[in-house]
């Protein structure tokens, strides 16, 4: 029994030796691990953030109309230029019987004062020739035909406003019920004209639509909007963790997405000093003035993205990013460069700009040194890496 309990043991030792014996053969039989290098490139390195938004006017101004009433005709359409002072649409007046009641009762009103007015003035020109008579002959003195002359250039004035105020009473009873009087010519209420130039962006109105005049109660109803269409601008929203690496000043590269393999420059002018809590997270407006747009026709309300650039290093010495490493100790940046065939040594660099695949390089290395790809896998090509 001892017997074959020794004869198992002995089994079991030389089959552990030999499965060492061939654990040790294959692995110096193995290929020794082969790094590849690169070389370092000249790059133009760019870090930027994106906002969206769209691309609208600079300044778009709202025509409402000075009196209300009924559209009566339309004389523009959308994607149309107009000058300013063009007239756009005709209005038809309905009228308020209470305003119009009121400004008859003004005329009749009126029309009494001047009437009362006129037999004083008659009553003062007899008085003023009795007296003028009487101081020629000396009867009167000079004081008191003064004061009788300066009640009668009174009363004389009188009868003059009072003229005015029908007239005035009159035009206001003709403007509530037609919308225009006789002297108004082109600035007759019913005309709406342009108060700028420019493109018709949106007529909202119809013929037969009522509209209200603007005043300081009711904003009044739109009845088309323009702008300059050549003076546009990025209006978009960044996010609270962005809005702190920008400020205004800063160029904008905006793609529009219904605008292929174009880009258009601009200038970060303004950042909200508010944000706006939306969807949980806290955005920041802001607006950025396109530059001389040429032949290239934008459409106001495009959507639009804008990539703010907060560093730009344009031509420089560069490496890829996965070919730095950091010291465990130090955290100083470095990489191996290749001394003679898999032989390398290394080198400390100090780092610029990143864009999260090219870093800049701008101390360490030069243009002809091979670096290390340290972090490659084994039997994998160095470009099926990176991809």
């Amino acid at each position: 029994m001892k017997r074959t309990k020794t004869v198992i043991a002995l089994v079991v030792i030389v089959l552990v030796f030999a499965a060492a014996l061939y654990y040790l053969w294959q692995k110096n039989s193995e290929n020794p691990i082969t790094y590849t290098t690169e070389l370092p490139s000249e790059e133009t390195i760019v870090v930027k953030t994106v906002a969206t938004g769209s691309i609208v006017p600079k300044e778009e101004v709202l025509i409402k109309p000075n009196i209300s009433g009924v559209i009566e005709e339309v004389f523009i359409e959308a994607g149309e230029y107009v000058k300013s002072g063009d007239l756009i649409a005709q209005i038809r007046v309905i009228p308020n019987v209470s305003s119009l009641t009121s400004a008859k009762n003004s005329i009749a009103t009126n029309q009494t004062a001047l009437q009362t007015a006129q037999i004083n003035l008659e009553t003062q020109q007899a008085n003023y020739d009795r007296q003028k008579a009487l101081f020629e002959k000396g009867v009167i003195s000079a004081n008191d035909f003064e004061a009788v002359k300066n009640t009668y250039l009174q009363t004389k004035q009188s009868v003059e406003q009072a003229r005015i105020n029908v007239n005035s009473a009159r035009q206001n009873y003709d403007i509530i019920k037609t919308g225009t009087t006789s002297g108004l010519g082109n600035i007759a209420q019913t005309q709406v004209r342009a108060t700028v130039s420019g493109m018709v962006l949106d007529v909202p109105v119809k013929e037969g639509n009522q509209v209200i005049e603007a005043n300081n109660f009711n904003e009044g109803t739109s009845i088309a909007s323009l702008a300059d269409v050549k003076k546009m601008i990025f209006e978009g929203k960044v996010d609270e963790s962005e809005v702190g690496k920008i400020k205004e000043g800063l160029p904008l590269e905006i793609t529009v997405g219904a605008i292929e393999n174009k880009k258009f420059d601009a200038v970060l002018d303004y950042i909200a000093p508010k944000g706006v809590e939306e969807n949980g997270a806290i955005q920041f407006e802001i607006k950025g003035s396109l530059k001389t747009v040429d032949s290239t026709f934008i459409r106001a309300g495009l959507s639009a993205n804008a990539s703010i650039i907060l560093e730009k290093a344009e031509k420089v010495l560069a490496v890829k990013e996965a070919l730095v490493q950091y010291d465990s100790e130090t955290k100083q940046p470095f990489v191996e460069i290749e001394t003679g065939d898999q032989q390398f040594e290394r080198k400390d660099v100090e780092l610029g700009i990143s864009d999260g695949i090219h870093v800049e390089i701008k101390k360490g290395v030069t243009k002809d040194d091979k670096i290390k790809v340290w972090n490659q896998i084994q039997g994998v090509p160095s470009y099926a890496q990176n991809n």
